[in-house]
C-alpha cells in the first residue's frame, strides 16, 4: 500500500473531515432560435458550442486586395519599417506578435442592457487575411458568442478604432456577466488607431470618424453603407421578423471598418517615417510633437525642421515653438530664443503666453538683458488681461505670478 493511501485510511479511522470539492455551476444551454434557418439562407453559418449557437461569416482576402489607396499586403511592409528601425514607439508592431483587428456592433452605446451582437475579427494567415464575423443568434446565446470570439485563448495584439474606450470595455463587462461559466478572459495588448489619428491629424481633420479618415486620407469612399446608429435598430428588427437581409448590411459596414483599420495602420506608419508624403504642416508638426513627447528627439527635430524649411511662417509657428522648447532643454539658449521669436508672430493665446514666459526667462537668466525680459513680461501681462480664454480667478492667479516677475526684473535692472 502506498504512503498516500495509508494516510487516507488513517484520516478515515480518525474521523477526519472530507475535503470539500467546489463544483462548477452547470450552464443551461438555451434553445435554438426559430429564425436560424432564415438567417443561414442569407449566407451565415450556424456554429454550436457548449454555450449555445452563434452565426458566422468568413471571407478571405489575398495580399493584393485593394482597399482605397493601399493593398492589404502593405501591412507587412509597415511592420518591417518598425522592425528595421530602432524606435521605441507605442504604435509599432512586430512580426512576433499575434495581431488581430477587432471591431464590434452593439445594441446601444452604454448601460447594463447593452449587448454586443456582432464581433468582427480580421487577421493574417498563410494566404492573406481572413475576416471572421460572429453574429449573436439572440440575446440568450450571448455566452456562445463571447466564447466563440476566442479572447480566452492566447494573448494577442488587438488593433481597434476607439476600442480602448468602447469595444473592449464593453466586451469585458459582458464577459463578467458570464464569468461563472466562461473561461477567464485574457489580457491583450491594445493599439487604438483613434488615439494615433488624433495625434497625427489634430487641427487638420475636423472630425475623427473613421469614415471621414477613409475619405480624406485613405482614398476609400463607401457606397451603400448604413449609418452606424441604425445598426441596433436593424438587429432588433431582424430578431423580430426573422429576416436577416438588412442585417447583412451591418456586416458589410463592419467589414469595411476592419479593412480600413489595416490601411489606416499602413498610412499612419508611412507618415511616422516619411516627411515627404504631401501632408499639411499641422500634420508634420503633430508627428514631430508626438516623437518629442516620447523623448525621441532626433525624429522630432527631423519632422519639425521639415516644416520650418518648407512652409511659411504662419504654418510653421508651432514647429518653431516645439523646436524652441527642445533647444532650451538642450541648453542651446540663443537658438531657442530665435525660434521663440519666430513662433510668437502667429501663436494662439495659451502657446503665445508660454512663449512670452520662456523668452522672459531666457533674457532674464541667460542673457541678462533685463530690458528685453521686462518687455516680454509686460506683453504677457497684457495678453492675460485682454484674453477671453481665462476666467477671473485664472487671470488673478496668472497676473500675480507675472507681476512678481516684473518686479524682480525691475529690481535687477536698477541694480545693474
Amino acid at each position: 500500500m502506498s504512503y498516500e493511501n495509508k494516510i487516507m485510511q488513517l484520516k478515515k479511522m480518525l474521523g477526519g473531515k472530507k475535503e470539500k470539492v467546489e463544483q462548477k455551476p452547470i450552464f443551461q444551454k438555451p434553445p435554438k432560435p426559430d429564425h436560424l434557418t432564415s438567417w443561414k439562407n442569407c449566407g451565415l453559418t450556424a456554429i454550436e458550442n457548449d454555450f449555445g449557437v452563434v452565426l458566422k461569416r468568413e471571407i478571405e482576402y489575398p495580399l493584393e486586395y485593394q482597399h482605397g489607396s493601399y493593398m492589404l499586403g502593405a501591412f507587412y511592409d509597415a511592420i518591417e519599417k518598425w522592425e528595421n528601425s530602432s524606435l521605441d514607439h507605442p504604435f509599432s508592431l512586430t512580426f512576433d506578435e499575434d495581431i488581430l483587428f477587432f471591431d464590434t456592433e452593439t445594441t446601444g452605446l452604454k448601460g447594463v442592457g447593452t449587448q454586443i451582437f456582432l464581433v468582427g475579427l480580421l487577421e493574417g494567415n498563410d494566404n492573406g487575411f481572413l475576416l471572421t464575423q460572429y453574429v449573436l443568434a439572440d440575446p440568450s446565446n450571448e455566452a456562445a458568442l463571447l466564447f466563440e470570439s476566442k479572447f480566452w485563448q492566447k494573448p494577442k495584439t488587438i488593433v481597434t478604432y476607439n476600442g480602448k474606450s468602447f469595444d473592449w470595455p464593453q466586451l469585458e463587462s459582458r464577459w463578467t456577466l458570464h464569468q461563472r461559466f466562461l473561461p477567464k478572459l485574457r489580457d491583450h495588448r491594445q493599439v487604438d488607431l483613434l488615439h494615433s489619428s488624433k495625434r497625427i491629424w489634430k487641427k487638420n481633420l475636423e472630425k475623427m470618424k473613421l469614415t471621414t479618415v477613409e475619405e480624406e486620407k485613405l482614398g476609400f469612399k463607401r457606397k451603400g453603407d448604413i449609418p452606424g446608429f441604425l445598426a441596433p435598430i436593424i438587429y432588433a428588427n431582424a430578431l423580430k421578423s426573422g429576416n436577416a437581409d438588412t442585417l447583412m448590411k451591418v456586416l458589410y459596414h463592419n467589414e469595411w471598418d476592419l479593412l480600413s483599420l489595416i490601411t489606416l495602420y499602413i498610412h499612419s506608419t508611412n507618415l511616422l517615417f516619411d516627411t515627404t508624403m504631401g501632408e499639411a504642416a499641422t500634420t508634420l508638426t503633430n508627428v514631430g510633437k508626438w516623437y518629442g513627447d516620447l523623448k525621441i528627439g532626433d525624429e522630432s527635430e527631423r519632422f519639425l525642421r521639415k516644416v520650418t524649411d518648407d512652409y511659411g511662417d504662419k504654418e510653421s509657428c508651432l514647429a518653431y515653438f516645439y523646436l524652441a522648447m527642445d533647444q532650451k532643454r538642450k541648453g542651446q539658449f540663443e537658438e531657442a530664443a530665435t525660434y521663440f521669436e519666430k513662433a510668437i508672430i502667429n501663436l494662439e493665446d495659451r502657446k503665445l503666453l508660454k512663449a512670452y514666459e520662456q523668452l522672459a526667462i531666457l533674457y532674464e537668466h541667460q542673457f541678462k538683458s533685463f530690458d528685453i525680459a521686462l518687455n516680454y513680461s509686460l506683453k504677457g501681462i497684457s495678453l492675460i488681461s485682454n484674453s477671453n480664454i481665462y476666467n477671473t480667478n485664472q487671470k488673478m492667479n496668472l497676473l500675480e505670478g507675472w507681476e512678481k516677475r516684473v518686479q524682480r526684473i525691475e529690481n535687477k535692472r536698477n541694480i545693474s
